[in-house]
């Protein structure tokens, strides 16, 4: 895929090489042209426009009510667009109804027939469209070994665990190949290390049939491990789409910083700035220093945008001159296996968090409740912000 070369190098694409949105030269496959939806006077949906690639694996993301399910449903065709068009594959699919559109979907409950074998839950769809007996046969067959359910055809929906009956969701879903899989919170009902490593399933899967797959999800973690893009949503409006490390380490708002993981959020004013530097006075009782720096003005309100895990604790402040560093006190620790988050009560009354990796076993605490501690971090660590 020569077009595709020049996106190679961007930041964060799940697979080394894909990044066709990045190809001026790329057609999208699923594109909503400036798409809203509205319920009586409620605007679920605000003026969407959002391209989407074959082959690309993309996340919907944003916390109940965003809309991102709204959207999903209006490309599967159970809600028309009360504005705006959507196309797949270069048709506006307005009036195509859901039976007839080559999409999918898996929804959150599963939705199985109690009463129906899973072979049969994996068949329905194509006795509806009245394929051959033995065409229908051999596509549950496939199915079944896709999704590792061998053997299992015959039993019932009750007979299974919740993991099992998710893959059988997904075979039906995928027994009429459709062009694009659409799920919505398809792991929410397993637990958590069942859902750790199905995400990893799905993207193989992914891969090896090569559809694209659009996911609505809540959860922050899934999104970042299963897509190659997420579009993060709120009150409607898509507010970011990229990478899930752009997403992480170049958030465009306060809004996005602190939704995707946790976050420290300084506030403060620009003091000065050049040669590649910007000087902060912050809330944090003191100057910050940030190599990242956008096109504003000196006296500019800004937040420094400062990942816990990117900050350093010490017991004494170091001394190198080239970093960021604040003084404070330990008020609390949370021990969460692979690693520990201190929050720090600085001396002027701010309060901060660090991230600290536990990497041996944990005897004697190095670093205990009120201990008086400095928060360093160099200046490459922080975002600034402007909205």
């Amino acid at each position: 895929m020569t077009k595709a070369d020049p996106a190679s190098k961007v930041v964060g694409a799940s697979r080394p090489g894909f990044a066709p949105w990045a190809d001026v030269g790329a057609r999208p496959l699923v594109q909503f042209e400036m798409v809203s939806k509205r319920f009586g006077g409620f605007l679920a949906v605000d003026n969407v426009q959002l391209a989407i690639y074959e082959r690309e694996f993309f996340a919907l993301l944003g916390p109940s009510g965003c809309g991102k399910t709204t959207l999903l449903r209006m490309l599967a065709g159970f809600e028309r667009p009360s504005e705006g068009r959507i196309v797949l594959d270069g048709e506006d699919i307005a009036d195509v109804p859901p039976h007839r559109r080559p999409v999918n979907m898996m929804f959150q409950s599963y939705a199985l027939f109690p009463h129906l074998t899973v072979e049969r839950n994996i068949a329905f769809g194509l006795r509806q469209d009245r394929l051959p007996k033995s065409a229908i046969a051999a596509r549950v067959k496939e199915m079944l070994a896709l999704v590792k359910l061998d053997g299992l055809g015959d039993r019932k929906p009750h007979q299974l665990s919740g993991g099992q009956r998710q893959r059988v969701a997904l075979a039906r879903a995928l027994a009429k190949r459709p062009r694009v899989l659409l799920l919505d919170e398809p792991l929410s009902a397993l637990d958590r290390k069942l859902r750790e490593d199905t995400r990893f399933e799905l993207m193989e899967l992914q891969e090896k049939i090569g559809l694209t797959f659009v996911v609505v999800t809540h959860d922050q973690e899934e999104a970042m491990t299963v897509a190659d893009r997420i579009g993060v949503m709120n009150g409607g409006r898509l507010v970011q789409v990229a990478t899930p490390s752009e997403i992480y380490e170049q958030p465009n708002s306060r809004w996005v910083a602190d939704f995707i993981g946790d976050i420290n959020l300084i506030e403060g004013r620009v003091a000065s700035s050049g040669l590649g530097q910007m000087v902060i006075e912050s809330v944090a009782g003191g100057q910050v220093l940030v190599n990242h720096h956008p096109d504003v003005a000196g006296g500019t309100h800004v937040w420094v945008a400062l990942r816990p895990e990117k900050i350093r604790l010490e017991t004494r402040r170091p001394p190198a001159d080239d970093e960021n560093c604040f003084s404070g006190t330990v008020a609390d620790i949370g021990y969460l296996g692979g690693l520990s988050v201190y929050k720090v009560k600085l001396d002027n009354g701010f309060g901060m968090k660090a991230a600290v990796a536990n990497s041996t076993r944990l005897t004697d605490r190095p670093i205990g409740w009120n201990d008086r501690v400095w928060l360093c971090f160099k200046a490459s660590a922080g975002l600034v912000l402007t909205r």
